[in-house]
């Protein structure tokens, strides 16, 4: 997987999520969502570019410097507020559900990563991996909960298994990053999260699935309490 090919798909991503906002929520939402994500995308590679996220002996570790931003937005914006529950109920749930499948290039692109050496096993579909199983379901899924054969309640569990999955990979991630978090001693450390621009795995993807599935859940609990 070369760096230009990631680049491309990152911001092919990128600008569906935009159009996606547009569409849903008006052209004034979108806007917004092209400065932030813009703005946002732009300070994840300032960072990733400048090694500040690579470096093993940066004190705080650089990773802090997306994690903790990302915490506050899901905490705030997704969890929290009313402009995203009203995000979550203009978004059809087939969308917010079905879009997860863009997992299953992530974790191609990572089992390619350990293949070049800059990954250890154990964040890879073959080392246990389980996150590409959601994004191979999410639009069977969504076309299920679509045509009514499975209810709100199965939704809702299958979002929080998306989110679990989610939880492991982030762990094994952050333990076998080097520096003051390597607590898991692969066969390699863990140096795609530090190498731009591979490092729009934890600053772009990761948080997207997150914000996926809080908002499909926040989606899902609005309609059960409306019915």
């Amino acid at each position: 997987m070369t760096a230009a090919s990631f680049l491309a798909g990152t911001a092919l991503l990128a600008m569906l999520v935009v159009f996606s906002v547009g569409r849903y929520l008006g052209v004034p939402a979108g806007r917004v969502a092209l400065a932030g994500l813009g703005g946002w995308l732009v300070y994840v590679g300032t960072l990733s570019a400048l090694g500040i996220v690579g470096d093993a002996a940066q004190k705080p570790p650089g990773v802090l410097f997306i994690v903790i931003p990302v915490i506050a937005f899901v905490a705030l914006f997704a969890v929290g507020s009313k402009r995203g529950g009203a995000m979550a109920l203009a978004l059809p749930i087939e969308i917010l559900i079905g879009a997860q499948v863009f997992r299953v290039g992530v974790e191609l692109g990572i089992h390619q990563l350990w293949q070049e050496g800059l990954v250890p096993r154990l964040m890879t579909y073959v080392g246990g991996n389980v996150d590409i199983v959601i994004g191979l379901s999410a639009p069977l899924v969504a076309w299920l909960l679509r045509i009514g054969v499975v209810g709100r309640r199965f939704a809702i569990a299958w979002n929080i298994l998306g989110l679990l999955a989610l939880v492991n990979i982030i762990a094994r991630s952050a333990l076998t990053a080097p520096g003051a978090l390597n607590f898991i001693h692969g066969e390699v450390p863990n140096l795609a999260i530090g190498t731009f621009p591979y490092t729009f795995i934890a600053g772009f993807f990761a948080p997207l699935a997150v914000l996926l599935h809080i908002l499909s859940i926040r989606h899902l609990r609005a309609r059960t309490d409306a019915g």
